[in-house]
């Protein structure tokens, strides 16, 4: 399986239309990738009479791809900064 390890940073702040805080900035940042392997599941796919192994993940939905080629994103910091009223009109 292979596992992204991501930083998101947003900015929040708050408008006339929406009184409370809210993102409007959202950045993610991949800090690190581990991947997971060769793929243990080909599949073969037909196409004009000719056939052609590919890997499970091209192909497959993710509940059935091997281990190998599911993907799992892990958030590792999640930074909130506010913009104050005044700095933002």
């Amino acid at each position: 399986m292979t596992i992204y390890l991501v930083d998101i940073e947003q900015v929040t702040h708050t408008c006339p239309a929406h009184e409370e805080a809210h993102p409007f900035d959202i950045r993610r940042t991949v800090v690190d990738v581990i991947p997971g392997g060769p793929c243990r599941a080909t599949v073969t796919v037909r196409c004009g009479g000719q056939t052609a192994l590919i890997p499970c993940h091209r192909h497959e939905p993710a509940k059935r791809q091997c281990g190998a080629c599911r993907v799992i994103v892990t958030e590792r910091t999640i930074t909130t900064h506010t913009l104050d009223a005044e700095v933002a009109a």
